[in-house]
């Protein structure tokens, strides 16, 4: 749909709508422009189900078939969404309806009537504790070695750590020596404190004595081939060649090895809101799947707890 001058007043509230995601509930960049585009492919759907322009007064009379119709249509599109994409797409309709509702005075009812598809979350799946271990040895079989050195400093930042890919390609040159403990802003700006193993810490000071460009705080930790920061789609690609050469699943991503951290610590007794902390969980029922990857955990609680056991 093309947003002409005569509906400034929508485009208006739209962009409002994305400052506030991005500002004030701080999603990420990503989440965002997802977030975009299924409201445009919704207004879209709307300027040619309805048969005439869209304006911002005509939200209000939005019927919940009608957004039953918009999300069918986008199933049995060419690029049809699955459960988890259809979703999101209603989420993102009605947090564009609950901002149109508090800043604008615009109610539509209906919206709540239109019910998402039922999602049960994935287990994480993790990989194993030999091959997190081979994973991290094999990223020092690269023929440059202070890429060899980097690769194996951020596998075992991850696995170590229990950090995500962003969060470690977020360091900066300060981190060059790496403290006892690191303070890591996740997701929705949430902090926790992060103990460092040795093994991290040798491994980043081996990279660090390696690397060929200068660090400070203005510069990041982890530096790309020609001296710009180190994108995440790189060490996708190594985790991806790695992983063939091994014999792993596709599922042995660089985020498999936070996975990893989590359930090798709940397999050695560690304490579950312990590890909710370490990996900066809002909600312990999301650290709580790891306890599905490796039922042994449930059992052991049960017998230390229940009386008759």
């Amino acid at each position: 749909m093309s947003l002409g001058d005569d509906l400034d007043t929508l485009e208006k509230a739209r962009q409002d709508w994305l400052d506030w995601l991005s500002l004030e509930k701080r999603f990420a960049a990503n989440t965002t422009l997802a977030y975009c585009r299924d409201v445009d492919a919704f207004l879209a759907f709307l300027a040619s189900h309805i048969g005439g322009t869209v304006r911002l007064n005509d939200l209000a009379a939005i019927k919940a078939s009608d957004i039953r119709a918009y999300l069918a249509r986008r199933r049995a599109s060419d690029r049809a969404l699955c459960d988890r994409s259809v979703a999101r797409a209603l989420a993102s309709i009605r947090s564009f309806y609950r901002f149109l509702d508090r800043r604008h005075g615009l109610s539509n009812s209906e919206v709540k009537f239109v019910r998402g598809p039922r999602l049960k979350p994935p287990a994480p799946r993790p990989v194993s504790e030999t091959s997190a271990f081979a994973l991290i040895d094999m990223a020092g079989d690269t023929a440059i070695a202070w890429i060899a050195a980097r690769d194996r400093a951020i596998l075992t930042l991850l696995y170590g750590c229990g950090l995500r890919i962003s969060e470690a390609l977020g360091l900066n040159g300060t981190h060059g020596s790496l403290p006892n403990s690191l303070i890591i802003t996740g997701k929705g700006g949430k902090t926790r404190i992060v103990p460092t193993l040795p093994a991290a810490r040798d491994a980043i000071a081996d990279y660090v004595q390696q690397c060929p460009f200068y660090m400070d705080q203005d510069t990041p930790l982890f530096f790309g081939i020609r001296g710009g920061p180190l994108c995440a789609r790189v060490v996708q690609s190594v985790m991806a060649r790695m992983r063939g050469a091994l014999g792993l699943p596709s599922s042995a991503t660089p985020h498999a090895l936070r996975h990893a951290f989590a359930t090798h610590l709940l397999q050695a007794g560690g304490d579950l809101r312990l590890i909710q902390e370490l990996l900066g969980h809002a909600s312990l029922s999301t650290t709580q799947r790891y306890t599905e990857v490796d039922p042994r955990f449930m059992m052991a609680a049960f017998m230390a707890a229940h009386p008759r056991a």
